[in-house]
């Protein structure tokens, strides 16, 4: 039954099958063409794909990679077809089923959990800023994904897309291997076409690294593009949602919905004149001519595949009209990252009780003391990894700390104007390349993740955005590339990413292959 799923995919009525392609790796903006000339409904889509997350997801290979499936979903994509029906349209993600990950707020039937079985139970009172958005713009919200619980920041010894609630989410190429993390069920999902975007959260690395595990597309906006309101917290000053996608074009559609300005979170002021609604006006197909770009070198050396991969990237980008101007070896010094950690543990605490307090009465924990305590009485949660990081953010002490105010301004100037800002103003650059990951490594539940290389960093400190697209295969495992640059230089890395992207076509959908 998997096999005839994966291989039929979802054929439109009324038009020759040569002129529709399967649904299993369909665009946005295919999928609206079809939604305009009435060869399919929301409700046809939004059946298929629930019916494909409860075989491929929660039986076939098991990827674990989604929690729960919208009871409402079905009501809300009728509810969108009498829209079209009427000639309404919301816009372009119009009956699009798009996953969130589970640290994201909804105001439904839905719990938001973290991963965390201490807060099963959790239902929140309004919707989170990602959920009203997508909603407005005519989103159908399928589900949410699992993720390595408390998007990582539990344990320094874990296994990516593992969580109380979830389970061990799997990597859909070949399903011993790791999803990477925290996003590991939104990634998984869109790559294996439980979905057609999906949402993510990124602090260090959590975007990018599972959507260049699982052959996708990830941005890690500017912080304060996206509003955080309503998402489970790490980092006041590093969080930030990000859509998850296929292609570029999708996740640049669906980034334009996200932005905007919200009072209760004050770092999306800053985006004033700087955001865009529409950012599918920059999938420019001669995007690389003229860009000046240099080389992080960092995350080069260690894998030799990795690396091969990585000239012929460059080889491609020069082709494409690019102009390499400089390796860069190292982007800040390595104590911004001691700092970035300690401002991290205090700003962890401080914003998971000031969640669990705006939850009020139906926050089934209370603060952060009292999810230490569940999880030492909870014959789950600590199976197979403890929980030490929560217990060294619980003896910090608030953000007026001495010790934090020092930590975030060294790392500031360490990663800001000591870093990315002069390095791009020194060699007059538009973006830094990297190999973004290497290929999955295998999921250990004893020894915990095998990270081999990672570029996220320098970006993830700097709040500062970065994509990741397939730069190709290592064996049957994908590898993807990041692209990085400046605070709200969106623009120009999503036209270094689209041409790259058109000119390479290196995205392949996963065989779940054992």
């Amino acid at each position: 039954m998997l096999t005839v799923l994966v291989l039929i995919g979802f054929a439109c009525k009324n038009k020759p099958k040569e002129q529709c392609a399967a649904i299993e790796e369909i665009t946005i903006p295919e999928l609206q063409e079809c939604y305009k000339e009435g060869t399919r409904s929301v409700s046809e889509v939004v059946a298929y794909y629930i019916e494909r997350i409860k075989t491929i997801d929660w039986d076939g290979p098991e990827l674990h990679s989604v929690i729960m499936i919208n009871p409402d979903a079905v009501e809300i994509a009728a509810t969108l077809d009498e829209e079209l029906k009427n000639g309404h349209s919301r816009g372009p993600l119009h009956g699009i089923p798009v996953l969130l990950k589970d640290n994201i707020d909804t105001h439904d039937m839905m719990e938001t959990t973290g991963g965390s079985r201490a807060l099963l139970g959790s239902y929140p009172t309004k919707d989170s800023w990602v959920a009203a958005k997508l909603r407005e713009a005519g989103a159908v919200i399928l589900g949410k994904t699992n993720l390595s619980e408390w998007a990582n920041f539990r344990s320094f010894n874990s296994s990516s897309g593992w969580s109380g609630v979830g389970g061990q989410t799997k990597n859909p190429y070949v399903l011993t291997q790791n999803p990477c993390g925290s996003s590991s069920g939104s990634g998984v999902a869109v790559s294996a076409n439980l979905c057609m975007v999906a949402i993510g959260t990124e602090t260090n690395g959590s975007i990018v690294c599972p959507s260049g595990a699982n052959g996708i597309v990830g941005i890690k906006p500017t912080v304060g593009l996206i509003s955080r309101s309503g998402i489970i917290p790490i980092s006041f000053t590093q969080d930030t949602p990000g859509p998850m996608a296929r292609t570029v074009t999708d996740a640049a559609i669906c980034l334009g919905s996200l932005t905007g300005i919200d009072s209760t979170d004050s770092k999306t002021f800053m985006s004033k004149g700087m955001r865009e609604k529409d950012y599918s006006q920059y999938l420019n197909p001669k995007g690389l001519k003229g860009k000046r770009i240099a080389v992080y070198t960092g995350p080069i050396g260690i894998l030799p595949e990795v690396d091969s991969l990585m000239r012929l990237a460059i080889k491609d980008m020069k082709s494409g009209g690019a102009e390499f101007v400089t390796d860069i070896h190292s982007v800040f010094d390595t104590l911004a990252s001691d700092y970035s950690f300690d401002v991290l543990l205090y700003e962890f605490k401080d914003g998971i009780n000031n969640y669990l307090a705006a939850l009020g009465e139906a926050a089934p924990v209370k603060s952060l003391s009292e999810i230490i305590a569940f999880n030492n009485s909870d014959s789950v949660e600590l199976k197979y990894f403890d929980q030490k990081i929560l217990e060294i953010a619980e003896e910090k002490g608030d953000l007026t700390s001495p010790e934090y105010q020092k930590a975030l301004m060294k790392m500031k100037e360490m990663v800001t104007t000591g870093g990315i800002d002069k390095l791009m103003d020194e060699y007059d650059l538009d973006a830094i390349i990297a190999p973004t990951g290497s290929p999955a490594w295998r999921t250990d539940l004893e020894n915990g993740d095998s990270f081999v290389l990672s570029s996220s960093s320098p970006a993830a400190m700097a709040g500062y955005p970065n994509i990741t697209i397939p730069m190709g295969f290592v064996n049957e495992l994908p590898v993807g590339i990041s692209i990085f640059g400046r605070a709200w230089s969106e623009p120009i890395l999503i036209e270094i990413a689209y041409a790259y992207e058109q000119e390479n076509k290196h995205r392949k959908a996963p065989k779940f292959l054992n």
